[in-house]
């Protein structure tokens, strides 16, 4: 018989937790505090641990750390509303076998709950219980709750402590070299150099002498030798970004460098040996520039051991509240002012418009429309036109297109979840429903795997 033990100070939540496992056939316990279940850490009685992260007294981290010492076969899944990187990241990092958002999806709860009780069952047979981390490094502000974001982030600080190459895939203004920036701070070689390189800003001789540094007299205007990026990066990263549009000639000595461990400066007749960590970034589709002759298929399966996609921001549209904050806040500090506000209608506009060019692109809107705007909140009128449509937009409707009572119930709820900036809390109080209910209603829904946060009570 299965046995799993619940920890979760918010009531709700934890009721309905205990309801979707007992209904698996699972026997619950179920704590409202980490520290009861750290004393039980030992017990070697539980399958299975679902915590919180955040908890008033003794946090989610404990729990995993007390279970990772005394109880090492017993996988653990993190829940929390606060779906940010940081802790996605140092809960895989310290050992969680997986990491699930407020409010979560009931099936995706269930698959992710089958998969580690199946994990456990095979390590069981193996003989071997999963490996745990202890590196805990600050890393790069990637921005966003959705499902889509949470799937990057766990990959990264899975891959992050290996010396695997990784090749971060997606289109101009996704975050690709932010994504890079993470899988180094969260590596053994965060304290060594990051170094990036821009494939496509420098010709190919340029990049050549770049990367591998010249000797003097190499060519004309050499007038001192030179070290190259690969030196510099030496015991930490190099991120060499659009390596799609590296040439023939780049793309066979970087192979060689691969290949060997070594290089040899332009005009240089020494070998020197490398220690970098590559990671690469690209927005073309490189099987497809392999099948056309474009790209090496060599070098490609050498820099493709680990894809992380990367998706574009349309795909993850109940990101932009949290982007929008992210943005204004930077700002803020940035010149010293009170950060500003975005009305509802702004807010919506940002929310529907399809975003070309990514973050980037929405970034560069909120610079525009908080240094034009006339007080301190930002009307859809500071946006551009583009964003905007350059006239007042109507107001927002849900009933035109005479929708079904269940259609009708999603498209207000997802209304007042963008009026209320995605927070779940604000969003029930302003339903007059209580927060269970709510996470019912977006579950029914099918969104509930990309929720923004709950509130500061977790």
């Amino acid at each position: 018989m299965t046995r799993v033990l619940v920890v979760e100070d918010d009531a709700v939540a934890r009721d309905l937790l205990c309801e979707i496992l007992r209904a698996e056939g699972f026997v619950v316990e179920a704590v409202e505090d980490g520290a009861p279940a750290v004393e039980r850490a030992g017990d070697g009685r539980y399958d299975l641990v679902l915590s919180d992260v955040r908890m008033e007294r003794v946090g989610g981290l404990d729990v995993l750390r007390a279970f990772a010492e005394k109880s090492p076969d017993t996988p653990v899944i993190l829940i929390t509303a606060f779906g940010d990187v940081s802790s996605a990241m140092e809960a895989i990092g310290h050992g969680a076998y997986d990491y699930v958002s407020k409010p979560f999806n009931v099936e995706e709860l269930r698959l992710t709950v089958a998969r580690a009780l199946e994990r456990r069952r095979l390590s069981a047979e193996a003989g071997a219980a999963p490996g745990t981390g202890e590196r805990s490094t600050q890393i790069a502000p990637i921005e966003g709750k959705s499902q889509r974001m949470l799937d990057v982030y766990k990959l990264v600080a899975r891959v992050a402590p290996s010396t695997a190459t990784v090749l971060v895939v997606g289109e101009s203004g996704t975050g690709k070299e932010l994504v890079a920036r993470a899988i180094h701070a969260r590596s053994p070689r965060a304290e060594k150099p990051f170094v990036p390189v821009n494939c496509t800003a420098l010709s190919e001789s340029l990049l050549e002498s770049e990367l591998f540094g010249h000797a003097r007299g190499a060519f004309t205007g050499a007038v001192g030798a030179k070290r190259g990026l690969f030196e510099t990066a030496s015991g930490g990263t190099l991120f060499l970004d659009e390596i799609g549009d590296m040439g023939p000639k780049m793309q066979a000595q970087l192979l060689r460098v691969l290949q060997d461990g070594e290089m040899r400066p332009v005009g240089g007749t020494e070998a020197i040996r490398v220690d970098v960590r590559l990671v690469c970034a690209t927005n073309r589709d490189l099987d497809a520039d392999v099948k056309a002759g474009r790209f090496r298929e060599d070098l490609f399966f050498r820099i493709n051991v680990v894809t992380v996609r990367m998706p574009p921001l349309r795909d993850r549209a109940s990101d932009i509240p949290i982007l929008v904050r992210h943005f204004i806040a930077k700002i803020a500090q940035r010149e010293g002012r009170p950060e500003a506000s975005v009305s509802p209608q702004a807010l919506d506009a940002l929310s529907r418009y399809a975003w070309p060019g990514n973050v980037r692109e929405l970034e560069n809107a909120i610079e525009r429309a908080v240094a034009i705007a006339k007080g301190n909140v930002v009307l859809p009128s500071d946006l551009p036109a583009e964003v905007y449509g350059g006239s007042p937009a109507p107001p927002a409707s849900i009933i035109d297109d005479r929708p079904t009572l269940g259609e009708l119930e999603k498209r207000y709820i997802a209304l007042v979840l963008a009026e209320c900036g995605g927070n779940k809390k604000r969003a029930a109080e302003k339903l007059g429903i209580d927060r269970r209910t709510l996470y019912r209603a977006i579950e029914r829904s099918g969104d509930g795997g990309s929720g923004d946060e709950d509130g500061d009570d977790s």
